[in-house]
Parts: C-alpha cells; structure tokens; sequence
C-alpha cells in the first residue's frame, strides 16, 4: 500500500451511518419529542420500518449488536406482545403512512417463531400500508433458519434476504462460536429464494482472529458460488471495553492493522474480479442491482442498516434500542435496555430514551458526508447552494482536505472532491474533516482499516 496511507490505518472514526452519530444523541430528546415529530409528519410521506428482535440462540464472540441469549422461549413472547403495542401506539400517533421498506435486524429475527413472526407483520399491516411495492428485508441466521420461518416469509412477501456468514474457515468459526458450514449456508439461500426473496445478500468479515488473507479471499471465493446479488464486507470491531464477551477472543489472534488492510484488499479484488461493483465502503453488488443504479443515478443512501436504495427519509424503529429518524425533526433511539422498553410500552407510552434535534449545520454537513461515503465525491458548492450556503464557509475544512490530497486521500478541483480508489477503504477519514462533533474520544469508534 501507499506509505503515506499507512498512518491513517489506526486511526478511529465513526462509520457514519448517520450524522451527528449515535455517540451525540443525548436524554433532552424524549418520548415527548418523538411524540410531536410523529404528529407532525406529512400523512403523504412514506416511512421506512426497522424490527429490532434483541434475542439470539447463542452470542458470537465479534458481536457488537444489542442482543442477548434466550434460553426459554417466554421472553421472547413477552417481547412480540411489547412490539406489537409499540406498532399501534406509533400508528395512532402518526396516522397511517405507506411502508416503502421493513427491515427486521437484531439479534437474530429468526429466534421468533413463524407464528409470532406473523403476529407482527399483521400489526403492521393493520396500522401502515403495506403493498407489493414495499421492500421486506429480513437477516437471516442460517442455524436458527427453519422451513417453517422461510413459509412465514413467503407468505409476508419477503424480497430481499441478508444472510450472515463471517467466515467459513471453522478455525475462525470456533474461535468466534459462531460454527456454520458452506452447506447450512447453502440450505438457507436456495429456501429464502424459492420463497421469493429476489435478492440474496451475504454478510462477510474481515479483521476476525485467526484469519488471513488466504483465507479472507477463499471465503470471498467460495461465497460467490451462492450467486448473492450483494454481499457486505465488514471490519470486525474490537472493543472489549465496550462488549465484555468479546474479551473471551484471543486477542494475540487478532491481525494487524497492515495484514486487515490487505485482508479487505483480497476480498475486494475477489468480488470486483467476480463483476460486482463496489458500493461505497463496504458492499458490493452485481451490476443490475439496485444499489448500483441508484449509485449511478446519485440517489443512493446510507442509514443505520448499511446502504440503501430506500428514498424514505423517515425511518420508525421498534423494538429494544431501535434508532428511528424523522425529518426535519432528528433521531430518536429507544431504551437500550429490554425492561426499560417493556416498563414503557407497558404504560402506553413511547420508549424513546434519547436522540438529537437536527439543526441547518448539521443537514448540510449529513448531505456532504452522505454523498462521500454513496458516491466517493462531492461538489461542496452544489451541496452548499441547496441550503443558501457558500463553500466559502468550510474553508477550514478544504484546509484539512488538502493535507489529505498530499497523502492521496481525496482529489480536489476547486470545491470539488473525489476519493481515488485506492483509497476507498479511508473513505471515512475524509468524511471526519466535516465531522463538527467529532472529538478526541474516539473510543466507541472502529479502526479506519
């Protein structure tokens, strides 16, 4: 790699799945807040719906998500009864609004049972318009995968399957407890497409202990024999401060900054060979997916469950720390914790916890970094003009932008910028320079490798 990138590799920064990110969201954004942004939203603006299920079977030690194991079914009941009011309290709150898209994430939505499954989906169904235009995503454990699962998607009109894989070297799989073979996986893709599911992507790893990168790029390799229209290449973060079990991971097993580097390297020029197209930091689809149209067309997003071809600026989370925006008014994330939840949707009130109020700055600031991290570019001039703005006014900004350029980070012509594609992985270090909150803590943030 080039030396002058080398030193940016540790470097901590916020993958920006939102800007100001979660770290900024504060209590003076309550239920009472969401209230009023819910009652004032447009009746014709569609909305877009995360399911956040906090239930897996097991933990996987690289796990950074809210989730816990259940070992009885009951809570998980208890739980499916809590969704469901949240979904009617929303509904009488804002009123009835088209879903352009659901995603159901967690933790693992297949620890529920079809049945429960369904109970759901009928709560949506009876508070939001749900038609064969709307996208149904659902992430996919193929261990915890039954036929039973796949016909309850079938019937709710599943399109779209991400399915998690990591690793497929059982070395890496032992040493995470996460044990799944190429067969399981294989199962599961053939059953989620005859219910339906006309995209399939896969969620791939990088950066896990014990890997290589032989071993990174054969996953790649044997991963494109499932013909996924996606597949989503992550860093594994390593905070044990911050996610106690992962301090059960053998951290002299954990590659260097370097070797990580060329693990995501090796994978990347696997999938780019293979004909996938690279989409922003770490997706890649094949050529007539929609991801990528919408890339060519400018109109690609980014949002809390990766990249997204969903136009819908609202997005309503339910569940257990689920994370929600509406516009103009912010984001508001739900307790992060299950009793907390249940102790306020019990009361028929909305379990939001905390959040952030959008300002001016800070849309304008979302839109730049928003296209960085979509389209690898920007014309800061173009962007400032849609607010009344001047790129005259981050000039610091262009500063810091060009100490980047002389590392080759990012391209600039007057106040436009590009980011050539060997440095597609450092991405987020350009997006930073117009990060406003960004401070010297940048413990809860993962390695720029």
């Amino acid at each position: 790699m080039e030396p002058n990138l080398l030193k940016y590799l540790d470097r901590r920064i916020p993958r920006y799945t939102s800007y100001p990110t979660a770290v900024q969201f504060t209590s003076e954004v309550g239920a009472s807040t969401y209230e009023r942004w819910l009652a004032a939203l447009p009746a014709a603006e569609p909305a877009s719906i995360y399911i956040h299920i906090p239930f897996c079977a097991e933990l996987c030690l690289y796990c950074g998500c809210h989730t816990t194991v259940a070992r009885r079914y009951s809570p998980i009941a208890a739980y499916v009864d809590l969704l469901e009011r949240e979904v009617a309290l929303v509904g009488n709150i804002a009123g009835r609004h088209q879903a352009s898209h659901i995603h159901w994430g967690g933790g693992t939505p297949t620890t529920l049972t079809p049945p429960d499954f369904m109970r759901v989906m009928a709560a949506l169904q009876a508070n939001f318009t749900i038609t064969a235009a709307t996208d149904l995503a659902v992430e996919i454990d193929p261990r915890t995968l039954t036929r039973e699962h796949v016909a309850a998607f079938a019937s709710a009109g599943i399109t779209r399957a991400s399915v998690g894989v990591q690793d497929f070297e059982s070395l890496v799989q032992r040493t995470v407890r996460r044990v799944q073979s190429f067969d399981l996986t294989a199962r599961a893709v053939e059953w989620l497409r005859g219910a339906g599911a006309k995209s399939v992507n896969l969620d791939l790893m990088y950066g896990l202990p014990y890997q290589t990168v032989a071993t990174v790029a054969q996953t790649a390799e044997r991963a494109l024999a499932l013909e996924p229209e996606r597949i989503a290449l992550f860093g594994y973060a390593h905070v044990p401060w911050m996610k106690r079990h992962q301090r059960l991971i053998p951290e002299h097993a954990l590659p260097a900054s370097t070797d990580r580097f060329a693990q995501a390297r090796a994978a990347a020029d696997v999938l780019t060979r293979a004909g996938y197209h690279a989409i922003g930091l770490d997706h890649f689809a094949k050529s007539d997916d929609e991801l990528v149209r919408c890339q060519r067309a400018g109109k690609l997003h980014r949002n809390f469950q990766g990249y997204t071809a969903d136009q819908s600026r609202n997005l309503l989370g339910f569940g257990t720390s689920a994370i929600g925006t509406t516009l103009p008014g912010g984001y508001v994330q739900n307790a992060a914790d299950t009793p907390s939840y249940r102790d306020a949707i019990r009361k028929d009130c909305l379990a939001t916890k905390r959040g952030y109020v959008l300002t001016d700055e800070d849309r304008l600031r979302h839109d730049i970094i928003e296209r960085l991290m979509c389209d690898l570019r920007v014309d800061l001039e173009e962007r400032c003009a849609l607010y009344h703005r001047s790129a005259g006014d981050f000039a610091t900004e262009l500063l810091q932008i060009d100490d980047l350029a002389r590392d080759g980070l990012v391209r600039r012509t007057g106040t436009k910028l590009s980011v050539p594609e060997p440095a597609r992985h450092f991405i987020r270090a350009v997006c930073a320079v117009f990060d406003q909150h960004l401070s010297n803590d940048t413990s809860r943030y993962s390695q720029a490798s």
